[in-house]
Order: structure tokens, then C-alpha cells, then sequence
């Protein structure tokens, strides 16, 4: 298993097709570390960030409240609450083959 995973490491994936929006609130600590996850998948991945404050719509507030951070890949909700960064790099990874 550890060698799939170090020739998996040593390839350079790239999604520049995907857009991650992040939907957060002004304050909140874990949608902080949330971006901070992304950010560093963002440099060696090439994928865009968008970061949504919900408090500047109220449809929004509605829709998410306190389920924040929100993280949406190409428009499908994936993550709410936390960022699993397991699951996060499965679905990089299998983005990169996809096209």
C-alpha cells in the first residue's frame, strides 16, 4: 500500500478544470482551517477557490447556518463541517484521470 501511495505522491496531478467553493462565515475557526487544507491541495493540484461569506445572503444563511464550512466541487456539496483529507484527495485523484 505504502508504495502506491509514493508513486501516487511523485505524479503531478492537475485539475485546473475543477472550481472549490468554500462557503463560510466571517468568524469561524474551522472554516480557517478548512481553506488552509484546500490551499495547500491547491498547489500541487491547480484547482480554483472560491470562498463564499453566507452572511452577505440570507438564502444562503438559510441553506447552510451552521453547517459551515460548506466545500462544493464543481458545484456538487462534498464536505460540511470538516474536510476529510483522505476523501479530498481520492476525489483530486480521480478528477485527474477523468480528463
Amino acid at each position: 500500500m505504502t508504495a502506491l501511495l509514493s508513486r501516487l505522491l511523485r505524479h503531478r496531478f492537475e485539475v485546473k478544470h475543477l472550481k472549490i467553493t468554500v462557503y463560510t462565515r466571517r468568524d469561524c475557526c474551522c472554516c480557517h482551517k478548512a481553506i488552509d487544507l484546500l490551499k495547500g491541495y491547491q498547489r500541487r493540484y491547480r484547482f480554483s477557490i472560491e470562498e463564499v461569506d453566507i452572511d452577505a445572503d440570507l438564502e444562503l444563511v438559510d441553506r447552510y447556518g451552521t453547517s459551515v464550512p460548506v466545500v462544493a466541487i464543481d458545484g456538487k456539496v462534498r464536505f460540511r463541517g470538516v474536510v476529510n483529507p483522505m476523501l479530498l484527495e481520492r476525489i483530486l485523484i480521480a478528477e485527474s484521470r477523468g480528463r
